[in-house]
């Protein structure tokens, strides 16, 4: 009996993606044709058919590991090429792409790494892989205008209280508990790293004319997003800005703030 399209594109994409190689997903396979893959698959002298379908298996996860080695660049620089290149097996076995652009693989590796044994030697290795995941997701972000300066200055006066500000749809901040920003932009420069330190930080992460930035926050400036994240006032942020102060001038503190979110274009208008 003839094998359709469809049956036979299931077929093959489940050899091709067979966590213990082509052979062992044979032997897997209950609905195969009489002469078995030999029947759809064209072998030769040179390549049986089974050879010839381990060559596409090969290609896929070694595509799938040449993709994450971009993304995940100082991953990679921290654990070396034979670790990552296990991680990169266990993580497929444990989350294979379900997702038919190649970006998408790498959306959980952060969070395979969290209780990864690689973590008692890298502990800052999670964290590290969480803001690179985070530079490709912003870049791929959804897209929006930023809040012109100009067009805030105009809201009158009496309008700024209750005014509400809307952060960029591509922006994210992230809780870590190790600071690796430092060490990211190492490795992108192609400057010698060091480990990271341990400590709580808030880390935004944004985009800016198709370029992506990131930066530690300091605590009033993380607690004033998180106001803005929450649909907070303005007049609800500047209490928020006031109250992290300590013995700095809170108006000042704010109008720094604000000039910095507008010249990073982190707003949008909402």
């Amino acid at each position: 009996m003839p094998i359709h399209l469809k049956e036979l594109e299931s077929l093959l994409y489940q050899l091709i993606t067979a966590p213990s190689g082509v052979a062992e997903g044979l032997l897997a396979e209950r609905d195969l044709s009489a002469g078995g893959l030999d029947a759809i698959v064209l072998g030769d002298d040179r390549l049986s058919a089974e050879a010839r379908v381990d060559i596409y298996a090969n290609m896929y996860f070694y595509r799938i590991r040449d993709a994450l080695k971009e993304d995940f660049a100082a991953t990679l620089a921290v654990l070396g090429d034979d670790n990552f290149h296990n991680l990169v097996t266990g993580y497929l076995l444990e989350y294979p792409p379900t997702e038919p652009s190649i970006s998408d693989c790498g959306r959980y590796l952060a969070d395979y790494l969290s209780d990864h044994p690689l973590r008692e030697d890298v502990p800052f290795v999670a964290d590290l892989a969480k803001l690179e995941r985070a530079v490709v997701e912003v870049f791929a972000g959804p897209d929006d205008a930023a809040l012109d300066p100009d067009s805030l200055r105009a809201t009158p006066p009496e309008d700024w209280p209750a005014m509400k500000l809307t952060i960029h749809p591509a922006a994210q901040i992230l809780a870590l508990e190790w600071r690796v920003s430092e060490l990211l932009r190492a490795v992108e420069d192609g400057r010698p790293w060091k480990p990271a330190e341990r400590g709580g930080v808030k880390v935004l992460v944004w985009r800016r004319n198709a370029r992506v930035f990131y930066r530690d926050l300091e605590r009033a400036e993380a607690d004033a997003l998180d106001a803005v994240s929450r649909c907070s006032t303005f007049a609800e942020i500047c209490e928020v800005v006031a109250a992290n102060a300590e013995d700095q001038d809170p108006v000042a503190a704010m109008n720094r703030m604000l000039a910095g979110w507008l010249s990073d274009g982190l707003f949008v208008r909402g």
